[in-house]
């Protein structure tokens, strides 16, 4: 039995809400030195109903019952969303647990159920191993400019990508 049968993908719910900020404001800070914070992603603290709403939703991997990794889909509106808030603990990256690779699949099926035809992103360009994880899943980079005006670009963000389900 592989290691990612013991990692498993779980809507958010509330019990979660407290290690997903750890999570990702300790990514965002300690790991890729970007400085803000908790308090700069209103988001996070409300998640039900920024991200669980219209089309959208967000989504925990879990191992041990821990939070490890995190995805969401946030409704923008004429069958489009965004990805944001994908973040995994450095400890289960890659080939080995597949917990990206889990995450985006769990988002990108749910994305076909609602009908979304586009999804976008944007991210840091200090995230080099995401930009290579996102083009390699089908995601082809964008200028700022092609993104559509319901996108909510985050002041960190400087790449952008758009992947076309339909």
């Amino acid at each position: 039995m592989g290691l990612s049968n013991e990692i498993r993908i779980d809507e958010f719910s509330s019990e979660y809400q407290e290690e997903i900020l750890n999570l990702i404001v300790m990514i965002q800070q300690k790991e890729f030195e970007i400085a803000i914070t908790a308090e700069d992603q209103p988001d996070l603290c409300n998640i039900r109903d920024f991200y669980q709403k219209g089309t959208g939703n967000f989504w925990v991997a879990l191992f041990n019952h821990k939070v490890i990794g995190t995805i969401s889909l946030l409704d923008i509106g004429n069958g489009r969303a965004a990805l944001r808030k994908m973040f995994v603990d450095k400890a289960h990256r890659g080939e080995r647990y597949q917990v990206a690779s889990r995450l985006l699949d769990m988002l990108i099926k749910w994305a076909k159920s609602k009908e979304i035809k586009e999804v976008y992103l944007g991210t840091t360009s200090k995230f080099l191993a995401a930009h290579r994880f996102y083009e390699k899943n089908g995601f082809r980079k964008i200028e700022k400019s092609d993104l559509p005006g319901a996108f909510p670009v985050m002041k960190v963000d400087t790449r952008f990508y758009k992947f076309e389900l339909f």
